[in-house]
Parts: C-alpha cells; structure tokens; sequence
C-alpha cells in the first residue's frame, strides 16, 4: 500500500530522492550508519556533499529519473526541495511504494526510543542546538543529534549517538510536497526552546500572522509534562504564550524571568556573562563566541541542560571548549592584519546583531560589511526599510545587487542601489556593487591592517572569503 504515513515493518533498502541537501544528506549517512542500504538522487551532485555521501556508501544518482526506483526499493523519503511532477515522485505513486518525508523517516529511525530536544525560532537555531549538543556530548551523555550546520567540534552536521537525547534544530520550513506543515510540527519534545518569532520564509508564509499560528500551533501541540523554554523579550513570544498551561520558563533579562543574564562584558578573547536562576546566582560563564546574541542562545542552551540534571560546572566546561559552527561568526583568515569572518546573516535582526557582536572584538581597526541578499526573502523588498537600520555600526558597507533576482515579481524586488541611498542619507559610508569581483577589488584595495571584513550571506557567495584572503 502507498502511503507516506506508515513505514512498512522490515525496511531494508531505502530511497531519498533529493538527497544532496543539508537535512537530506545527513539522514541519508544517519540511515546507512544503521545498517540500511541506502541510495539516493539529486539534479545537482556535487563536492563536498556528493564526495560524502560516496565515502559513506550511499549510491547516488545524478539527476531525477524514474529507473532511479527500478530496483523497488523499501521506502522512499522525499525532501520538501521535490515537486508533485518530479519523475521519480510520480513512479513512485505509479509503483505503489511506501514513501514518506524528511521528518517522519527521522522520527521513526532515530527519534523513536529517545527525548527530543528541539531548537526553534526564527533567529538562533543552529548555534543554540549545537551549544546544547556540545553541553550534552561535555556531559558523557553521548547525545545523537541532527543541526542545519557543520559543527566544527564533531566537523558535521549529525551523530548517532548511544544516549537517551538526540538534539535537532527545528525547522519552521514546509515538510513535503504532499505534507506543506512546518517540519517541526512533526516532533513532540522533551525540552524545546522558543528563540525569536519574526517574519522570514516569505516563498512559504504569507505574513508574520501565518507564522505566529504556525509556532501556535506547535506550543499547543506540546505535551503537557513536556517543557518550553522561552526567550522574554519577544511581544510576538508574549502574545502565543498568553494562556498556555505547558510547562514555560522565560530567559533573557527581564528581572521576572526564571533564566537571566545579570552580567556580562567582553574579556578579551572571551565573551562572559553571569547567569541567575530563580533570582540566585547559578554561575559564572565564558565562551570564545562574540556577541550579546550568542550569550543568550548559550543562555537558552544552559537552561535546557539544567532541566536534564547537568551542573553548571559541566555547562561551564563546554563554553569554554565549544568552537562553534561553520559560518557563523567564522574567523575563514588574516591576511596583513585583515580579519575575513563569514556569516549566516541574512535577516535584518541577524544582520545587526552579528555586526554588532563583532564590533567589540576588534576595537582596533574599521569593521567593513559585505552583504549579499540572497534568500527568497531578503531579495523581496519585505525588509527593504528595516534593513536601513541594520548596519549603524559598521564603517563601510558594501551591498551587492542580489545574484537571482529574476526568481522575484518585479513589483516585489529587493532594490539594493536603495539601501545604499538610505544608508548614505544616514551619514553611513555605502556602496552599490553588481557583482561579487567588484566588491573584491575595492575591499582588497581599501582594507587596512587591524580592519575586520565580515562578509553576510546566506549562499557560497562566489568564494569571496578564499579570494579575498588571495587579493589581500
């Protein structure tokens, strides 16, 4: 029976079609370390995730066919990236196979048997989760987890581990063509954490409503002896926790909150800050990663593993020793006295907290912003006024005209020769490039021993870090 609710008792063989993408490919390694056979398809295989996904003995097919399903394989598990009419979606209705998506498959073989602990929100997710994995990993619990980055201490983005917890980040993005609800409706967690809720995912949400009943929903889809930890200083938070019974702690600042930041202050090269609990002192923290931002994801990450029984000594070691993920606030060189970080950033609240985290960590030289709207949000003109306000203290900034802006309605366009305009008439030191060489050849030629380049997208951004480090 075809179905994309029940995996069949007894899977063996196991089918992903678009697998070379981040949540994909790694489900594909978790299933394969499980003892499955696994195969899988995409349009677009290539390095790092197709050399891989090779090394891990996942066979995979360049390109989406139908003979790809030829060998009838046990299920087949479908990534939200695949179409109704794509090839192997239609044979695999054709042929009456068990098929489900990304969620449900993770679910059913790595979730099964464990307490979730689930990251969402808007802003955060990724570092939050894999400071609470690291804490857990610190702790001997041996976690298993799934994150939407490279963890530089476990240099991926999965673990199957042999502990009670797996970790995931928690993504509001749709499940599958034939399942259009947020992933993370999918898990019910042991601890979840709730960063932010703003608007972003435009090609998906309508309007911050749309999202708000999304996050809504998933609250009210909580167990009730399942417990949520909050950030407090979010109207939009306030507004969705108003009357809920589930087990809620805030974290933040506000003085009501059961988690707060006291105190903090850059020693450099750390980033420390007193956490009280209930009121009292609960310990003294430092971590090598900038920003008020990442205090309080580490705040999140803390009050998390408290509700698991881990001492703050333990929470404290892991600080110490976390190295972060893969473009987040990532040193990638210093060349003469050039600083190049690569960042996630592309929502304007992201954007100017990562500037601003980064400004006191090198209180020597200009901080240069490189920005590149990529995301099907940032190249609609959404956030085309907020985004004026994001990058106040910067000394330079360069916007690049967004790569794929005939993906977007014209009526609807991101204009990226307006920022600049905006950001001038504020007195800031702006400028419009059409591409990515250009911003190359003015930063190699305007940086200065002691400045930090801190360059913003979502996307490969044409390898400006690597070429960059070449020009300086």
């Amino acid at each position: 029976m075809t179905s994309h609710n029940l995996i069949p008792e007894n899977v063996r063989t196991i089918h992903l079609i678009a697998v070379c993408g981040t949540g994909m490919g790694a489900l594909a390694c978790m299933l394969k370390d499980l003892g499955y056979a696994v195969t899988g398809s995409d349009a677009n295989v290539y390095p790092p995730m197709s050399t891989f996904l090779l090394g891990k003995g996942v066979s995979v097919f360049e390109g989406f066919d139908a003979q790809n399903l030829a060998y009838k394989p046990d299920l087949v598990v479908v990534g939200n990236a695949v179409r109704k009419d794509n090839p192997e979606a239609v044979k695999l209705n054709e042929m009456a196979l068990n098929f489900c998506s990304m969620p449900q498959a993770l679910n059913h073989f790595v979730v099964a048997g464990k307490k979730a602990l689930l990251v969402t929100g808007t802003h955060g997710k990724t570092t939050t989760s894999s400071m609470l994995a690291w804490i857990l990993y610190v702790a001997g619990l041996d976690p298993s987890f799934m994150i939407g980055g490279i963890l530089l201490d476990f240099d991926g983005n999965y673990r199957l581990g042999n502990g009670g917890y797996v970790v995931l980040e928690g993504d509001e993005y749709d499940t599958a063509y034939f399942d259009k609800q947020s992933k993370f409706l999918h898990f019910d967690p042991h601890v979840a954490i709730l960063t932010s809720v703003e608007f972003d995912h435009a090609d998906i949400f309508n309007d911050l409503s749309h999202v708000k009943k999304t996050f809504d929903r998933f609250i009210n889809n909580m167990s009730k002896q399942n417990h949520l930890i909050a950030y407090d200083q979010d109207e939009n938070i306030d507004e969705l926790l108003a009357g809920k019974n589930t087990n809620i702690d805030r974290y933040g600042q506000q003085d009501g909150s059961q988690w707060r930041i006291s105190r903090a202050e850059v020693q450099l090269p750390w980033n420390w800050f007193e956490i009280m609990q209930n009121g009292k002192v609960y310990g003294e923290f430092k971590m090598k990663m900038p920003g008020a931002h990442n205090r309080l994801n580490a705040l999140a990450a803390a009050a998390a593993a408290h509700q698991l029984g881990i001492s703050p000594d333990v929470i404290a070691k892991a600080f110490e020793t976390y190295s972060g993920v893969k473009r987040r606030q990532e040193v990638r060189g210093v060349k003469n006295g050039v600083t190049v970080i690569d960042d996630f950033a592309h929502h304007p609240t992201a954007v100017k907290e990562t500037i601003k985290a980064i400004r006191p960590f090198y209180p020597g030289g200009r901080l240069i912003a490189v920005f590149e709207p990529r995301t099907n949000t940032s190249m609609r003109d959404i956030f085309q006024d907020e985004y004026s306000n994001a990058f106040d203290m910067a000394d330079i900034v360069c916007i690049r005209k967004p790569p794929l802006l005939e993906k977007i309605p014209v009526n609807c366009r991101f204009s990226s020769q307006k920022l600049v305009d905006d950001l001038k008439r504020k007195e800031i030191d702006a400028a419009y490039f059409p591409d990515t060489d250009s911003i190359i050849d003015f930063v190699a030629a305007s940086a200065q021993g002691g400045d930090v380049v801190l360059v913003m997208s979502n996307g490969g951004f044409d390898n400006i870090h690597e070429r960059l480090l070449e020009e300086l």
